[in-house]
Protein backbone atom coordinates (compact mmCIF):
# COMPACT_ATOMS: atom_id res chain seq x y z
CA UNK A 1 0.00 0.00 0.00
CA UNK A 2 1.17 3.25 -0.74
CA UNK A 3 2.36 5.50 2.04
CA UNK A 4 0.46 9.19 1.89
CA UNK A 5 3.32 12.10 1.39
CA UNK A 6 4.10 14.39 4.45
CA UNK A 7 1.34 17.35 4.76
CA UNK A 8 1.54 20.35 6.99
CA UNK A 9 0.13 20.48 10.44
CA UNK A 10 -2.79 20.00 10.78
CA UNK A 11 -3.45 18.97 6.91
CA UNK A 12 -3.23 15.22 7.28
CA UNK A 13 -6.17 15.07 10.26
CA UNK A 14 -8.49 17.61 7.79
CA UNK A 15 -7.79 15.18 4.61
CA UNK A 16 -8.16 12.00 6.79
CA UNK A 17 -11.65 13.58 7.59
CA UNK A 18 -12.69 13.88 3.99
CA UNK A 19 -11.64 10.18 3.13
CA UNK A 20 -14.41 9.13 6.19
CA UNK A 21 -17.06 11.56 5.98
CA UNK A 22 -19.63 9.87 8.18
CA UNK A 23 -17.09 8.23 10.38
CA UNK A 24 -17.60 9.45 14.04
CA UNK A 25 -14.71 11.42 14.84
CA UNK A 26 -16.45 11.85 18.78
CA UNK A 27 -19.15 10.24 20.72
CA UNK A 28 -20.69 12.94 23.09
CA UNK A 29 -23.79 12.58 24.97
CA UNK A 30 -24.83 9.69 23.78
CA UNK A 31 -24.58 11.28 20.21
CA UNK A 32 -22.38 9.80 17.07
CA UNK A 33 -20.49 13.44 15.72
CA UNK A 34 -19.55 12.07 12.21
CA UNK A 35 -16.56 13.99 10.49
CA UNK A 36 -17.84 16.34 8.30
CA UNK A 37 -19.66 17.98 10.99
CA UNK A 38 -16.30 18.64 12.61
CA UNK A 39 -15.06 19.97 9.66
CA UNK A 40 -18.42 22.09 9.28
CA UNK A 41 -17.57 23.65 12.79
CA UNK A 42 -13.98 24.19 12.20
CA UNK A 43 -14.71 25.53 8.86
CA UNK A 44 -17.04 28.22 10.96
CA UNK A 45 -14.67 28.77 13.46
CA UNK A 46 -12.02 29.78 10.40
CA UNK A 47 -14.30 32.54 9.34
CA UNK A 48 -15.09 33.71 12.40
CA UNK A 49 -11.37 34.07 13.62
CA UNK A 50 -10.73 35.37 10.67
CA UNK A 51 -13.48 38.25 10.50
CA UNK A 52 -11.25 39.08 14.03
CA UNK A 53 -8.07 39.48 12.48
CA UNK A 54 -6.58 35.98 13.29
CA UNK A 55 -3.81 35.01 10.75
CA UNK A 56 -0.21 33.80 10.36
CA UNK A 57 1.57 35.23 13.38
CA UNK A 58 -1.52 35.69 15.43
CA UNK A 59 -1.48 34.83 18.83
CA UNK A 60 -5.11 33.03 20.46
CA UNK A 61 -5.51 31.93 23.70
CA UNK A 62 -8.27 29.31 24.61
CA UNK A 63 -10.01 28.24 27.68
CA UNK A 64 -12.74 25.55 26.77
CA UNK A 65 -13.58 21.94 27.73
CA UNK A 66 -13.53 18.65 26.14
CA UNK A 67 -16.20 18.81 23.34
CA UNK A 68 -16.75 18.40 19.45
CA UNK A 69 -16.65 21.89 19.25
CA UNK A 70 -13.93 22.93 21.32
CA UNK A 71 -11.28 20.61 19.26
CA UNK A 72 -13.17 22.05 15.92
CA UNK A 73 -12.00 25.79 17.43
CA UNK A 74 -8.50 23.84 18.10
CA UNK A 75 -8.31 22.82 14.53
CA UNK A 76 -9.17 26.52 13.41
CA UNK A 77 -6.76 27.84 15.01
CA UNK A 78 -4.03 25.65 13.41
CA UNK A 79 -5.38 26.16 10.02
CA UNK A 80 -5.27 29.77 10.34
CA UNK A 81 -1.42 29.68 11.30
CA UNK A 82 -1.79 31.54 14.09
CA UNK A 83 -0.40 30.42 17.95
CA UNK A 84 -2.58 28.67 20.57
CA UNK A 85 -2.03 28.63 24.16
CA UNK A 86 -4.31 26.46 25.85
CA UNK A 87 -5.57 27.64 29.54
CA UNK A 88 -6.31 24.37 31.30
CA UNK A 89 -8.95 24.52 34.09
CA UNK A 90 -7.50 25.56 37.32
CA UNK A 91 -5.00 27.81 36.27
CA UNK A 92 -4.56 30.66 39.33
CA UNK A 93 -5.60 33.97 38.96
CA UNK A 94 -1.53 35.04 38.41
CA UNK A 95 -0.61 32.59 36.28
CA UNK A 96 -3.94 33.32 33.98
CA UNK A 97 -2.80 37.88 34.41
CA UNK A 98 0.82 36.62 33.22
CA UNK A 99 -0.40 34.38 30.53
CA UNK A 100 -2.77 36.57 29.44
CA UNK A 101 -0.68 39.40 29.05
CA UNK A 102 1.72 38.22 27.44
CA UNK A 103 1.01 39.19 23.41
CA UNK A 104 -2.63 37.67 22.79
CA UNK A 105 -4.24 38.96 20.31
CA UNK A 106 -8.24 37.68 21.27
CA UNK A 107 -9.40 35.02 23.95
CA UNK A 108 -12.01 32.35 22.99
CA UNK A 109 -13.26 30.81 25.80
CA UNK A 110 -17.02 28.75 25.52
CA UNK A 111 -19.84 29.45 28.05
CA UNK A 112 -18.30 27.37 31.00
CA UNK A 113 -15.04 28.53 30.70
CA UNK A 114 -16.21 32.07 30.61
CA UNK A 115 -15.30 32.55 34.39
CA UNK A 116 -14.81 36.27 36.24
CA UNK A 117 -11.59 35.25 36.97
CA UNK A 118 -10.86 34.51 33.15
CA UNK A 119 -12.87 37.45 32.39
CA UNK A 120 -10.35 39.99 35.08
CA UNK A 121 -7.43 38.38 33.78
CA UNK A 122 -7.75 38.93 30.56
CA UNK A 123 -8.49 42.83 30.94
CA UNK A 124 -8.71 44.58 27.90
CA UNK A 125 -7.51 41.67 25.42
CA UNK A 126 -10.31 40.81 23.12
CA UNK A 127 -12.61 38.13 23.96
CA UNK A 128 -14.97 35.74 21.59
CA UNK A 129 -17.70 33.61 23.07
CA UNK A 130 -16.93 29.87 20.95
CA UNK A 131 -21.01 29.38 20.34
CA UNK A 132 -21.65 32.93 20.08
CA UNK A 133 -19.03 35.04 18.25
CA UNK A 134 -17.71 31.60 15.77
CA UNK A 135 -20.26 29.02 15.93
CA UNK A 136 -23.15 31.31 14.64
CA UNK A 137 -20.43 32.76 12.05
CA UNK A 138 -23.34 33.22 9.13
CA UNK A 139 -20.68 34.01 6.20
CA UNK A 140 -20.54 31.37 3.44
CA UNK A 141 -17.92 29.14 2.99
CA UNK A 142 -15.03 29.00 1.51
CA UNK A 143 -13.19 26.92 -0.54
CA UNK A 144 -9.60 27.56 1.55
CA UNK A 145 -11.13 27.37 4.87
CA UNK A 146 -9.89 24.14 5.13
CA UNK A 147 -6.72 24.69 3.85
CA UNK A 148 -3.43 24.52 6.04
CA UNK A 149 -1.53 28.34 6.33
CA UNK A 150 0.92 27.00 9.01
CA UNK A 151 3.90 28.64 7.95
CA UNK A 152 6.77 25.98 9.09
CA UNK A 153 9.06 28.13 11.44
CA UNK A 154 6.26 30.28 13.06
CA UNK A 155 5.21 28.88 16.55
CA UNK A 156 1.70 26.90 16.33
CA UNK A 157 0.92 25.57 20.22
CA UNK A 158 2.31 26.55 23.16
CA UNK A 159 1.63 24.18 25.84
CA UNK A 160 2.13 24.35 29.71
CA UNK A 161 4.11 22.41 31.87
CA UNK A 162 2.89 21.38 35.45
CA UNK A 163 4.05 24.32 37.07
CA UNK A 164 5.17 22.04 39.81
CA UNK A 165 8.56 24.47 39.96
CA UNK A 166 6.17 27.09 40.93
CA UNK A 167 4.81 28.49 37.77
CA UNK A 168 4.49 26.45 34.55
CA UNK A 169 6.70 27.00 31.51
CA UNK A 170 5.45 27.45 28.38
CA UNK A 171 7.04 24.68 25.63
CA UNK A 172 6.84 26.16 22.41
CA UNK A 173 6.21 24.21 19.15
CA UNK A 174 6.62 25.22 15.36
CA UNK A 175 4.42 23.69 12.71
CA UNK A 176 7.60 22.12 11.47
CA UNK A 177 7.82 20.46 14.36
CA UNK A 178 3.79 19.42 14.71
CA UNK A 179 3.85 18.10 11.39
CA UNK A 180 6.88 15.74 11.70
CA UNK A 181 5.21 14.89 15.10
CA UNK A 182 5.02 11.01 15.84
CA UNK A 183 1.25 10.84 15.73
CA UNK A 184 0.11 13.68 13.93
CA UNK A 185 1.79 12.37 10.86
CA UNK A 186 0.65 9.20 9.16
CA UNK A 187 3.69 9.24 6.28
CA UNK A 188 6.07 8.56 9.21
CA UNK A 189 3.78 5.93 10.93
CA UNK A 190 6.24 2.43 11.40
CA UNK A 191 4.35 -0.90 12.19
CA UNK A 192 4.43 -0.04 15.85
CA UNK A 193 2.79 3.19 16.04
CA UNK A 194 0.19 1.75 13.01
CA UNK A 195 -0.90 -1.10 15.51
CA UNK A 196 -0.98 1.54 18.27
CA UNK A 197 -3.51 3.21 16.72
CA UNK A 198 -5.39 -0.12 15.62
CA UNK A 199 -6.11 -0.02 19.17
CA UNK A 200 -7.63 3.08 19.56
CA UNK A 201 -10.67 2.30 18.08
CA UNK A 202 -12.94 4.04 20.67
CA UNK A 203 -10.18 6.12 22.41
CA UNK A 204 -11.85 7.97 25.76
CA UNK A 205 -11.14 11.36 26.20
CA UNK A 206 -11.39 13.39 29.24
CA UNK A 207 -9.35 16.13 31.02
CA UNK A 208 -8.08 18.78 29.04
CA UNK A 209 -7.81 19.01 25.30
CA UNK A 210 -4.56 21.69 26.67
CA UNK A 211 -2.69 18.35 27.66
CA UNK A 212 0.34 18.06 25.47
CA UNK A 213 -0.14 14.28 26.24
CA UNK A 214 -4.23 13.83 25.22
CA UNK A 215 -3.09 16.13 22.37
CA UNK A 216 -0.93 13.28 20.25
CA UNK A 217 -2.82 10.54 21.73
CA UNK A 218 -5.79 12.33 20.46
CA UNK A 219 -4.21 12.46 16.73
CA UNK A 220 -3.07 8.95 17.15
CA UNK A 221 -7.15 7.89 17.66
CA UNK A 222 -8.42 10.34 15.02
CA UNK A 223 -5.43 9.56 11.88
CA UNK A 224 -6.32 6.20 12.63
CA UNK A 225 -9.85 6.60 11.66
CA UNK A 226 -11.11 6.12 15.73
CA UNK A 227 -13.35 7.83 17.64
CA UNK A 228 -13.25 9.86 20.77
CA UNK A 229 -15.23 8.77 23.34
CA UNK A 230 -16.23 11.70 25.92
CA UNK A 231 -17.62 10.91 29.15
CA UNK A 232 -19.56 12.64 31.24
CA UNK A 233 -17.34 13.89 33.86
CA UNK A 234 -15.91 12.83 36.11
CA UNK A 235 -15.39 9.55 34.44
CA UNK A 236 -15.62 6.64 37.36
CA UNK A 237 -12.63 4.37 36.92
CA UNK A 238 -12.87 1.40 35.81
CA UNK A 239 -16.37 1.18 35.41
CA UNK A 240 -16.55 3.75 32.44
CA UNK A 241 -14.81 0.87 29.99
CA UNK A 242 -17.53 -1.19 30.36
CA UNK A 243 -19.90 1.65 29.90
CA UNK A 244 -18.43 3.12 26.81
CA UNK A 245 -16.97 0.16 25.21
CA UNK A 246 -13.70 1.35 25.42
CA UNK A 247 -10.58 -0.17 23.54
CA UNK A 248 -8.02 2.66 24.48
CA UNK A 249 -7.21 4.75 27.36
CA UNK A 250 -4.38 6.97 28.86
CA UNK A 251 -3.93 6.68 32.66
CA UNK A 252 -1.62 8.36 35.01
CA UNK A 253 0.11 5.80 37.89
CA UNK A 254 -2.55 6.85 40.04
CA UNK A 255 -5.62 6.42 38.51
CA UNK A 256 -4.20 2.86 37.42
CA UNK A 257 -3.31 2.07 41.20
CA UNK A 258 -7.65 2.67 42.05
CA UNK A 259 -8.50 1.05 39.10
CA UNK A 260 -6.50 -2.10 40.49
CA UNK A 261 -7.46 -1.84 44.02
CA UNK A 262 -11.24 -1.40 42.89
CA UNK A 263 -10.43 -4.84 40.59
CA UNK A 264 -9.28 -6.42 43.40
CA UNK A 265 -12.79 -6.70 45.19
CA UNK A 266 -15.80 -5.66 42.42
CA UNK A 267 -16.42 -7.32 39.00
CA UNK A 268 -16.22 -5.12 36.15
CA UNK A 269 -16.06 -5.77 32.81
CA UNK A 270 -12.41 -4.28 30.89
CA UNK A 271 -12.86 -6.88 27.78
CA UNK A 272 -13.06 -4.08 25.38
CA UNK A 273 -9.85 -3.13 26.22
CA UNK A 274 -7.04 -3.07 23.53
CA UNK A 275 -4.41 -0.34 24.66
CA UNK A 276 -4.30 0.87 28.57
CA UNK A 277 -1.17 3.31 28.04
CA UNK A 278 0.11 4.24 31.47
CA UNK A 279 2.66 7.38 32.02
CA UNK A 280 3.60 10.30 33.74
CA UNK A 281 5.43 9.28 36.67
CA UNK A 282 7.16 5.69 37.28
CA UNK A 283 5.08 2.62 38.18
CA UNK A 284 6.97 0.14 39.94
CA UNK A 285 7.59 -3.45 38.71
CA UNK A 286 5.18 -5.13 40.87
CA UNK A 287 2.07 -3.13 40.18
CA UNK A 288 2.24 -3.03 36.37
CA UNK A 289 3.00 -6.90 36.95
CA UNK A 290 -0.74 -6.75 38.41
CA UNK A 291 -1.96 -4.36 35.83
CA UNK A 292 -0.58 -7.01 33.34
CA UNK A 293 -2.06 -10.05 35.23
CA UNK A 294 -5.73 -8.41 35.46
CA UNK A 295 -6.06 -6.60 32.84
CA UNK A 296 -4.60 -9.18 30.31
CA UNK A 297 -2.13 -8.15 27.40
CA UNK A 298 -3.14 -4.81 27.20
CA UNK A 299 -0.95 -2.46 29.33
CA UNK A 300 1.39 -0.15 27.43
CA UNK A 301 3.88 2.02 29.79
CA UNK A 302 5.14 5.06 27.96
CA UNK A 303 7.75 8.17 28.79
CA UNK A 304 7.47 11.29 27.20
CA UNK A 305 7.67 15.11 28.77
CA UNK A 306 5.87 17.99 27.77
CA UNK A 307 8.90 19.14 25.56
CA UNK A 308 8.99 16.42 23.73
CA UNK A 309 6.17 14.27 23.14
CA UNK A 310 6.53 10.28 23.91
CA UNK A 311 10.30 9.10 23.67
CA UNK A 312 9.97 5.52 24.80
CA UNK A 313 6.87 2.74 24.38
CA UNK A 314 6.54 -0.38 27.00
CA UNK A 315 4.05 -2.94 24.94
CA UNK A 316 2.52 -6.02 25.68
CA UNK A 317 4.44 -8.50 23.54
CA UNK A 318 8.35 -6.73 25.71
CA UNK A 319 6.19 -7.32 28.83
CA UNK A 320 5.02 -11.40 27.22
CA UNK A 321 8.62 -11.63 25.46
CA UNK A 322 11.27 -9.76 27.06
CA UNK A 323 13.19 -10.46 29.57
CA UNK A 324 11.84 -10.15 33.24
CA UNK A 325 14.49 -7.11 33.84
CA UNK A 326 11.78 -5.16 31.10
CA UNK A 327 8.82 -4.58 33.94
CA UNK A 328 11.68 -2.21 35.70
CA UNK A 329 11.91 -0.31 32.32
CA UNK A 330 9.48 2.17 30.51
CA UNK A 331 10.55 0.50 27.01
CA UNK A 332 12.68 0.83 24.05
CA UNK A 333 13.02 4.70 22.28
CA UNK A 334 10.10 5.34 19.16
CA UNK A 335 11.15 4.98 15.87
CA UNK A 336 12.79 8.56 15.22
CA UNK A 337 13.82 9.30 18.78
CA UNK A 338 17.25 8.88 19.57
CA UNK A 339 18.73 8.70 23.35
CA UNK A 340 22.03 9.58 24.97
CA UNK A 341 22.70 9.11 28.82
CA UNK A 342 24.91 11.90 29.52
CA UNK A 343 27.08 12.71 33.03
CA UNK A 344 24.99 15.57 34.50
CA UNK A 345 27.75 17.38 35.46
CA UNK A 346 29.91 17.69 32.80
CA UNK A 347 27.46 16.05 29.73
CA UNK A 348 30.04 13.60 29.15
CA UNK A 349 29.06 9.74 28.43
CA UNK A 350 29.32 7.97 31.55
CA UNK A 351 30.80 4.69 32.40
CA UNK A 352 29.04 2.01 29.70
CA UNK A 353 25.91 0.66 31.54
CA UNK A 354 25.51 3.35 34.42
CA UNK A 355 23.01 5.71 35.04
CA UNK A 356 22.99 9.39 34.19
CA UNK A 357 21.06 12.44 32.41
CA UNK A 358 18.75 11.13 29.60
CA UNK A 359 19.20 13.80 26.82
CA UNK A 360 17.14 12.65 23.49
CA UNK A 361 17.00 14.39 19.50
CA UNK A 362 13.64 13.77 18.07
CA UNK A 363 11.89 16.08 15.44
CA UNK A 364 8.74 16.72 17.37
CA UNK A 365 10.77 18.72 20.36
CA UNK A 366 9.78 21.73 21.14
CA UNK A 367 11.53 24.91 19.73
CA UNK A 368 11.57 27.24 23.11
CA UNK A 369 10.21 27.72 26.53
CA UNK A 370 8.32 30.89 25.26
CA UNK A 371 9.86 33.99 26.37
CA UNK A 372 12.26 32.59 28.69
CA UNK A 373 15.64 32.55 26.86
CA UNK A 374 17.76 31.15 30.19
CA UNK A 375 15.53 27.81 30.35
CA UNK A 376 15.76 27.58 26.86
CA UNK A 377 19.34 27.85 26.81
CA UNK A 378 19.97 24.97 29.74
CA UNK A 379 17.70 22.53 28.08
CA UNK A 380 18.54 23.00 24.65
CA UNK A 381 22.06 22.16 23.25
CA UNK A 382 23.03 21.22 19.75
CA UNK A 383 20.01 19.48 18.92
CA UNK A 384 18.93 18.04 22.17
CA UNK A 385 16.97 18.35 24.94
CA UNK A 386 17.86 18.00 28.38
CA UNK A 387 15.06 15.95 30.29
CA UNK A 388 16.48 16.51 33.86
CA UNK A 389 15.37 12.70 34.01
CA UNK A 390 18.07 10.03 35.10
CA UNK A 391 18.35 6.44 34.19
CA UNK A 392 20.30 4.24 31.78
CA UNK A 393 19.76 2.25 28.41
CA UNK A 394 20.06 -1.59 29.67
CA UNK A 395 22.04 -4.44 27.07
CA UNK A 396 18.43 -4.74 25.78
CA UNK A 397 18.23 -1.31 24.63
CA UNK A 398 15.18 -0.66 27.09
CA UNK A 399 15.25 2.34 29.17
CA UNK A 400 15.50 2.73 33.41
CA UNK A 401 14.28 5.52 34.98
CA UNK A 402 15.78 5.97 38.18
CA UNK A 403 14.99 9.57 39.09
CA UNK A 404 15.07 13.69 38.32
CA UNK A 405 18.33 15.65 38.42
CA UNK A 406 16.63 18.46 40.53
CA UNK A 407 14.69 16.11 42.60
CA UNK A 408 17.93 16.08 45.09
CA UNK A 409 18.34 15.88 48.52
CA UNK A 410 21.62 17.07 50.11
CA UNK A 411 22.20 15.70 53.46
CA UNK A 412 25.67 16.63 54.84
CA UNK A 413 26.85 17.72 51.30
CA UNK A 414 25.98 14.51 50.30
CA UNK A 415 23.57 14.16 47.28
CA UNK A 416 20.64 11.67 47.95
CA UNK A 417 18.25 10.94 44.51
CA UNK A 418 14.47 10.84 45.58
CA UNK A 419 13.52 8.64 42.80
CA UNK A 420 16.27 5.56 43.99
CA UNK A 421 14.83 6.09 47.18
CA UNK A 422 11.93 5.46 46.37
CA UNK A 423 12.69 2.54 44.27
CA UNK A 424 14.49 0.99 47.12
CA UNK A 425 11.14 1.26 49.39
CA UNK A 426 8.90 -0.50 46.63
CA UNK A 427 11.30 -3.17 46.77
CA UNK A 428 10.37 -4.40 50.28
CA UNK A 429 7.02 -6.20 49.93
CA UNK A 430 5.54 -4.24 52.43
CA UNK A 431 5.07 -1.30 50.33
CA UNK A 432 3.16 -0.59 47.39
CA UNK A 433 3.99 3.16 46.34
CA UNK A 434 6.60 5.11 47.79
CA UNK A 435 7.16 9.18 47.82
CA UNK A 436 10.22 10.76 48.92
CA UNK A 437 10.41 14.43 49.62
CA UNK A 438 13.37 16.79 51.31
CA UNK A 439 13.25 19.43 54.18
CA UNK A 440 15.25 21.75 55.50
CA UNK A 441 17.85 20.38 58.42
CA UNK A 442 18.83 22.18 60.86
CA UNK A 443 21.53 19.59 61.73
CA UNK A 444 22.12 18.44 58.09
CA UNK A 445 21.40 20.94 55.80
CA UNK A 446 18.22 19.15 54.19
CA UNK A 447 16.47 15.61 55.62
CA UNK A 448 15.36 13.23 53.36
CA UNK A 449 11.30 11.95 54.84
CA UNK A 450 9.17 8.99 53.17
CA UNK A 451 5.91 8.44 52.55
CA UNK A 452 4.55 4.81 51.86
CA UNK A 453 1.32 2.93 50.70
CA UNK A 454 1.32 -0.41 52.32
CA UNK A 455 0.95 -3.32 50.24
CA UNK A 456 -2.82 -5.16 50.33
CA UNK A 457 -3.05 -6.64 53.57
CA UNK A 458 0.49 -5.68 55.19
CA UNK A 459 1.77 -3.63 57.78
CA UNK A 460 5.35 -1.53 57.20
CA UNK A 461 7.27 -1.73 60.01
CA UNK A 462 9.61 1.55 60.60
CA UNK A 463 12.62 -0.72 61.75
CA UNK A 464 12.34 -2.99 58.22
CA UNK A 465 12.59 -0.33 55.97
CA UNK A 466 15.09 1.24 57.53
CA UNK A 467 17.11 -2.14 57.07
CA UNK A 468 15.88 -2.49 53.84
CA UNK A 469 16.77 0.50 52.50
CA UNK A 470 20.10 0.69 54.18
CA UNK A 471 21.03 -2.77 52.55
CA UNK A 472 20.39 -1.38 49.38
CA UNK A 473 21.93 2.36 49.14
CA UNK A 474 23.97 2.16 52.58
CA UNK A 475 23.05 3.44 55.84
CA UNK A 476 23.66 7.40 54.97
CA UNK A 477 20.63 7.22 52.40
CA UNK A 478 17.87 6.18 55.31
CA UNK A 479 15.04 8.68 55.06
CA UNK A 480 14.98 10.56 58.31
CA UNK A 481 11.18 9.96 59.37
CA UNK A 482 8.98 7.06 57.20
CA UNK A 483 5.68 7.73 57.63
CA UNK A 484 2.63 5.48 56.36
CA UNK A 485 -0.02 6.87 54.01
CA UNK A 486 -3.57 5.61 52.81
CA UNK A 487 -3.44 7.21 49.92
CA UNK A 488 -1.05 9.55 47.99
CA UNK A 489 -2.29 12.84 47.61
CA UNK A 490 -3.17 13.67 43.44
CA UNK A 491 -2.30 17.15 41.71
CA UNK A 492 -4.74 18.72 39.24
CA UNK A 493 -2.38 17.23 36.45
CA UNK A 494 -3.22 13.65 38.44
CA UNK A 495 0.27 12.88 39.37
CA UNK A 496 1.38 12.57 42.95
CA UNK A 497 1.08 15.48 44.82
CA UNK A 498 4.87 16.09 46.23
CA UNK A 499 3.80 19.37 47.06
CA UNK A 500 0.92 18.40 49.53
CA UNK A 501 3.32 15.59 50.85
CA UNK A 502 5.79 18.15 51.82
CA UNK A 503 3.15 20.27 53.31
CA UNK A 504 1.85 17.62 55.49
CA UNK A 505 5.01 16.74 57.24
CA UNK A 506 4.77 18.69 60.49
CA UNK A 507 1.64 16.60 61.19
CA UNK A 508 2.95 13.59 59.67
CA UNK A 509 3.67 10.51 62.13
CA UNK A 510 6.80 9.44 61.12
CA UNK A 511 9.83 8.48 63.21
CA UNK A 512 13.44 9.72 63.09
Amino acid sequence: MNQPSESPFPQALVDAFRRQPDAAAFEYRGRAVPRREVLELASRCVRGLRAAGTGPGSSVAVAAGVTPEAFALHLAVHLLGARLTGLRPGLPPRHLAQLLADGIDVLVHDGPSGTPDLFAAAGTTGRLRLEQDLLSTPEAAAPDDLAARGRPDDIALITLTSGSTGHPKGCAHTYRSLSTSWSWQPARWTARTAALAAAYARFLLFGTLTSAVIFEHLGLCLLGGGTAVIPDPPPSFPEVFARHRVTACLLTVPRLHHILDTLRTEPVDTGSLRALLVAGSPLAPHRLAEAVDRLGPVVHQGYGQTETGMLTLLTPDDLARGPRSVFGSVGRPLDGVEISVRDPADGQPPAEGATGEIWVRTAGALACYWRDPAETRAVLRDGWVRTRDLGRLDEHGFLRLTGRTRDVIIVNAVLHYAGALEQALTGHPDVDQAYVVGAPDERTGEAAHAFVVPAAGRRPDDAALRAHVAAELGPASVPATITVIRDVPVAAGGKPDKKALLASLGDAGGTG
